[in-house]
């Protein structure tokens, strides 16, 4: 038995991350009392969400569409419509079970129904568990990029079951160690020392290095959340390896996990930050090595550039016409570039690309 740990994040409302939890238990004891409770989940989860309504609460199951389809004008409208059809109400509840994209959406939709109401997340994937459910960043996406409408709206609880781990497939599970690399090179941690020299079968046999890893990763976020709830500057660090990453996404038409996308943008902001004189190459070649002994994909077409560095100007962190980057100077230690050169961008693409 793993053992349970409470994260604590202090945000606009403070609400714990229960790191080891048993998630039906647990969902069952808090939404006890409640009149309705909607769970947003995807055709595939549906045999797996089924809970026992004996205790009085009605369970209401909105299936959404999977991956980033999830995230859409079209389904976050939807959405609405079945709340409006279920007649919930301020002191209603919703549950997103699922990944990363599920549990931005049923943020979203919380968020904005009847101006807020109340939600939990039980991520179910890697990604969702260190990342996407806590920090309370909700949205959809936009024709013009990644996460571009949205709200932030912590969640009352998260809910993290390892349980779910096992239903992954290595290349999801891989995809969701991206996030946990980048927590382990933006913060000093035993991160990389954990993942260093393990490989995805390796360390998906080993389940109590896993639970420290997602535990690391989780304690990383919450605080700097708790720092910074609104990414006024701090919480900008968070977005390492996602300038490239997110236009990545765009570009392969989300084809790529966001985490196999997140692992080319690591390698190309570690690249900018040697080009720029900040970071060591060996850090660098670190980089490139923790992410491919995972499987992870650390290049991309080199004839794509011209058609990604447009994409990287609609990254969030951009002010105006100059792009911005996180980068680290050494393990830990992050800042951000600004006013890179066109030439300088295409010599670190260079470097990462095949």
């Amino acid at each position: 038995m793993l053992a349970l740990k409470n994260i604590s994040v202090q945000a606009e409302r403070d609400y714990l991350v229960s790191v080891g939890c048993d998630w039906v238990s647990e969902i069952l004891r808090i939404t006890n009392g409640r009149s309705r409770v909607g769970i947003i989940h995807t055709k595939e989860m549906r045999p797996r969400v089924q809970l026992d309504s004996s205790s009085g609460t009605q369970f209401f199951y909105f299936e959404v569409p999977d991956g980033e389809g999830a995230k859409s004008f079209v389904n976050i409208s939807r959405l609405w419509n079945l709340l409006g059809e279920a007649g919930f109400t301020r002191t209603d509840l919703i549950v997103g079970i699922g990944g990363g994209a599920v549990t931005d959406v049923a943020g979203f939709a919380a968020a904005s129904w009847l101006r807020g109401i109340d939600w939990i997340a039980v991520p179910t994937s890697v990604a969702g568990m260190v990342d996407a459910s806590i920090g309370g960043k909700t949205g959809i996406n936009s024709e013009f990029g990644k996460n571009l409408i949205g709200a932030f709206h912590s969640p009352s609880a998260v809910l993290i079951d390892t349980s779910w781990l096992v239903t992954l497939s290595d290349r999801d599970f891989a995809a969701g160690m991206a996030e946990v690399i980048k927590c382990g090179f933006i913060s000093e941690s035993n991160i990389i020392e954990l993942l260093q020299g393990k490989s995805i079968q390796t360390l998906r046999a080993d389940s109590p290095r896993t639970l420290a890893l997602i535990e690391a990763a989780v304690t990383i976020k919450a605080q700097v959340v708790s720092t910074d709830f609104k990414e006024s500057f701090a919480r900008e660090v968070l977005n390492y390896g996602h300038t490239l990453g997110h236009a990545i996404e765009i570009h392969s038409r989300y084809s790529l996990r966001h985490g196999e996308a997140v692992a080319i943008g690591l390698v190309f902001a570690a690249e900018i930050a040697c080009i720029n004189g900040d970071l060591d190459s060996k850090i660098v070649a670190l980089h490139r090595q923790l992410l491919a002994s995972l499987e992870l994909p650390i290049t991309y077409p080199r004839a794509f550039w011209d058609e990604l560095l447009p994409l990287l100007y609609l990254d969030k962190k951009t002010r105006g016409s100059t792009l911005r980057l996180v980068a680290i100077s050494s393990i830990g230690e992050t800042h951000r570039i600004e006013g890179l050169t066109p030439a300088q961008l295409a010599l670190a693409y260079e470097r990462i690309s095949s």
